[in-house]
């Protein structure tokens, strides 16, 4: 990624309505950059797409490309391709057809499409198949045609709609690493519209969480997961406890105890509210000689690799704790554990 941005997003604003679908918006994508949209239905990551294909306009704001302002440019005016979720393949056409679609469209000569298929099929992995049809074709196949259709006139931004909705999770999770290996083959910048945390995690070089038409926090997946800025970034992304509290001495203090945590900047007896991830605790039988809060475990789900673990703390409320399966004593339900929270394990976010 270079430093200057290839597109740039200033205030932009858009309303369908009475409804604020965007709300002053923000944001710069860097060249050769993979950027994620995260939040859920409705928070303005698809019309924010849109406004920067061109397939709606903005009320207010400005949207730069390379520098150059988008403004009434309509979207074949724009370096900009979009891939749909349903892929949106000629049926009637081959794959070779399909992914020089666009280069006859920019009239490239026979030899010319031809390379460039050839080049894309590698690139994508999906020698030999150029002679058939989409509907001969696996899901995954399918999606990297569309994916191979999409890069091949090079665009310099390339947007994905839900790219890997259509797909199993196993299937999915393989994906996402191959889409992400050919992002940075190509160095072309994609921005990735989606719901899926595990796919804006895995694939994005940097993440912007949206809810309401607004921007929540814009960071690395590490930053967005480890430090979230807002209670709403660190309910989205990932599993998260919360327990209500308020601030005292420097400490957070629950119906459950104290637990010696940093204060997120509230004042002495502010109503707060601690955010803490199941892995970042820490849980041993209760008879150890140990620190902590006691529960007793009311439920435990073997996952493959981790164990989730549900206690019901003996001052009131309920935490969910996982960790790695084989690792520390075994819990059965009914047994008593203790479980405690690192000063640096939490986050405290102020009370809604």
């Amino acid at each position: 990624m270079t430093d200057a941005p290839l597109l740039s997003i200033k205030g932009a604003s858009k309303r369908f309505g009475a409804i604020a679908a965007l709300e002053d918006v923000s944001l710069e994508v860097g060249a050769g950059e993979f950027f994620a949209l995260l939040g859920p239905s409705g928070c303005g990551k698809t019309t924010l797409m849109r406004l920067v294909a061109g397939f709606e306009t903005l009320d207010a704001g400005r949207i730069e490309i390379g520098g150059a302002d988008m403004s009434g440019a309509p979207p074949h005016r724009r370096p900009v391709n979009l891939m749909f979720q349903s892929y949106a393949l000629f049926p009637h056409l081959s794959v070779f057809e399909n992914i020089a679609f666009g280069l006859r469209r920019q009239g490239k000569g026979r030899a010319e499409i031809a390379a460039r298929v050839a080049e894309l099929l590698q690139i994508v992995r999906l020698e030999g198949v150029e002679t058939r049809r989409p509907d001969l074709l696996s899901g995954g196949q399918r999606q990297r045609v569309a994916l191979a259709r999409a890069l091949a006139p090079g665009p310099r931004l390339l947007l994905l709609d839900e790219p890997l909705g259509a797909l199993d999770r196993q299937l999915r999770e393989e994906t996402q690493f191959q889409i992400k290996e050919i992002q940075r083959r190509l160095k072309t910048s994609f921005v990735v519209v989606t719901h899926d945390q595990d796919e804006a995690l895995v694939m994005a070089d940097r993440i912007a969480v949206m809810r309401a038409g607004r921007i929540e926090q814009i960071g690395a997946p590490t930053e967005v997961y480890e430090r979230p800025a807002t209670r709403f970034v660190a309910g989205f992304i990932g599993q998260m406890n919360f327990l209500e509290g308020h601030i005292e001495n420097g400490a957070f203090v629950g119906p459950f105890g104290r637990l010696p945590v940093e204060g997120g900047g509230l004042s002495q007896g502010a109503k707060a509210v601690l955010a803490v991830r199941p892995e970042r605790i820490a849980i041993a039988p209760a008879t150890q000689e140990n620190a902590g809060l006691d529960g007793v475990v009311e439920d435990v789900a073997f996952r493959g690799e981790t164990t989730h673990f549900r206690l019901r703390l003996s001052g009131g409320g309920t935490l969910r704790v996982s960790r790695g399966a084989n690792s520390g004593a075994p819990f059965c339900v009914g047994d008593a554990a203790r479980i405690s929270i690192a000063p640096e394990a939490g986050r405290i976010f102020a009370s809604e």
